[in-house]
């Protein structure tokens, strides 16, 4: 098929903190060395911070290196943290909260700011655009260019094409993005990161990837209950009850609003435990409902977190590019913090790789790339926290934080030895039968909701008549394998409605639906599925959520 074709000196896969600043700092390089790039972002969210979801509780280190003069220049960072609350939730009732004294101070935010981190990638796309790099929203980035064995680039997908695969009127085909380096910067299981690092074996003799899944609501509050910069973080219940792992976080922003979410680890191994689930019934414990009871609930949305940390993260150089943030996973799980890692990888990967175009390379890979990550901040923090998700993962989230608190507080440093976890979060799913069933109570529509009301005020949406985006490899295993044994978790642990069983409209029984207009790319059902069989690749460009100040 002929394509249109584009040519750029560097190409960026993903508009978020990692891809923006590097297109950033590599575009300060150039004119501080008085020369012309050419530098292009392409984002498959319908505008820049679309699909941008996090916390956010926002180091400012790499914003500093970046743009020392951020606050001058209007970026969003208004809400500075004033204190931290960490309760252990004992039960459904009861709480205690963690004396100061006794939180691992990875844990401490004194010095960081309560952002919505889409308002500050809407920012940074600003300062791009004004250095001079072209920004594209709402072109997905569906395919590599590789070309005797380097990445040449991308092809965006085709727009236009129905169900069945036929081209309806308007049909567009993609085009053909070239650059001498293209950087990946697509977020957690990016999915061409993801094809990147099994093609050229980049995660060899690395342990697997783990990750959680981070389910956030937004809510106006009552003024009276309302403290700016207030951060609260919770452990225990209700994830305990079910044997999961993870925590919540209530952060107080500006203007009588609060980010409230639960992060439930994916290496849970009951199949009946549903994340959204746990979230809504986190909301009825008495530290959080205090806050929310009487306000109103205006944004929803979910996105998997990859923090396997420093023991999983793959090489991050191949021929032709580089991988960038949470796309290699770089988030610091121990700090619950990754737009700040991000960044930093970002603004690496952009002096490497203008010092490469400076020499003038094209394609080669950026060898000198790892040296330059091991000399940085970003490599000494992951390090440092390498045995941090291991240790919660083995021993739970009390012991493992004791472990957390001895190597941060009173080591000041990293125990001597490591820490592996080396099974993948889909393989430690038990069989049903084995499993204790969970019975969630129903929405009270106030507190609690469904997820099809929740997927509505996430604004997503898709074309209805394209090809579906998630991927069975063998259609029969949902049926035949995982419902008989694992009682079909895709049902449970999407938390947007995509996967049902259901009865088929013939009578011949049970069928696997895909709800695929409700996906808002959370990329759960690509890391979860116990068989593997689920491959998330991109929709038509501008489709999923559209997230407002999240």
């Amino acid at each position: 098929m002929e394509r249109e074709s584009m040519e750029f000196d560097v190409l960026i896969v993903g508009g978020g903190p990692a891809g923006l600043s590097a297109a950033c700092r590599v575009m300060q390089l150039a004119q501080e060395a008085g020369e012309e790039l050419t530098v292009c972002v392409v984002e498959k969210g319908s505008e820049i911070g679309a699909h941008i979801l996090a916390g956010t509780v926002f180091e400012p280190t790499a914003l500093n290196e970046l743009f020392p003069d951020w606050k001058e220049k209007g970026a969003p960072l208004n809400t500075p943290v004033t204190r931290d609350d960490i309760f252990l939730l004992k039960n459904q009732e009861n709480a205690t909260k963690i004396p100061n004294a006794f939180v691992p101070k990875n844990m401490h935010n004194h010095g960081n700011y309560i952002i919505s981190l889409g308002n500050l990638c809407r920012w940074l796309a600003e300062q791009a655009e004004q250095l001079g790099v072209e920004v594209y929203p709402g072109f997905a980035a569906s395919e590599t260019i590789v070309e005797d064995g380097q990445v040449k680039g991308i092809i965006t997908g085709d727009m236009g094409v129905a169900r069945d695969g036929s081209e309806k009127d308007g049909y567009m085909p993609g085009m053909e993005l070239r650059a001498k380096y293209t950087l990946f910067t697509e977020g957690c299981r990016g999915h061409l990161g993801k094809r990147l690092i099994s093609e050229y074996k980049l995660d060899e003799g690395k342990d697997p990837q783990h990750y959680g899944i981070g389910i956030k609501e937004l809510w106006d509050i009552d003024p009276a209950k309302h403290e700016p910069g207030l951060v609260v973080h919770t452990t225990g219940w209700p994830l305990n009850e079910s044997g999961s792992t993870g925590g919540s976080f209530l952060y107080h922003l500006e203007n009588g609003q609060v980010y409230v979410g639960l992060i439930t680890d994916l290496a849970y191994s009951n199949p009946h435990v549903s994340p959204f689930e746990e979230f809504q019934r986190l909301k009825h414990h008495p530290e959080v409902k205090k806050y929310l009871e009487g306000g109103k609930r205006v944004a929803y949305g979910a996105r998997a977190i990859a923090k396997g940390g420093y023991n999983a993260l793959p090489k991050m150089s191949f021929p032709g590019g580089l991988l960038l943030g949470c796309d290699a996973g770089t988030l610091n799980s121990s700090k619950i913090k990754g737009s700040h890692t991000a960044m930093k990888s970002g603004l690496l990967g952009a002096e490497a790789v203008f010092e490469a175009l400076k020499e003038g390379k094209t394609g080669e890979e950026i060898t000198s790339f790892q040296k330059r990550f091991e000399d940085s901040w970003l490599y000494k923090e992951l390090y440092a926290e390498r045995n941090f998700g291991p240790a919660m993962h083995k021993f739970g989230n009390i012991i493992g934080g004791a472990v957390a608190f001895f190597e941060q507080n009173i080591l000041r440093g990293s125990l001597p030895i490591t820490f592996r976890d080396t099974t993948p979060d889909y393989a430690t799913m038990k069989p049903a039968s084995e499993c204790k069933k969970i019975n969630y109570p129903k929405p009270d529509n106030k507190l609690t909701f469904d997820r099809l009301t929740s997927v509505f005020i996430s604004n997503t949406n898709h074309e209805e008549d394209q090809p579906v985006h998630l991927k069975l490899t063998d259609p029969d295993i949902p049926l035949k394998e995982n419902l008989p044994k694992f009682d079909e978790p895709a049902q449970r642990y999407c938390p947007a409605g995509v996967y049902e069983v259901v009865e088929a409209d013939d009578g011949s029984g049970k069928k696997f639906q895909i709800n695929a207009q409700n996906c808002v790319h959370c990329k759960t059902c690509d890391i979860k599925d116990p068989a593997q069989n689920i491959t998330w690749v991109t929709p038509e460009g501008g489709g999923g959520p559209n997230y407002p100040n999240m």
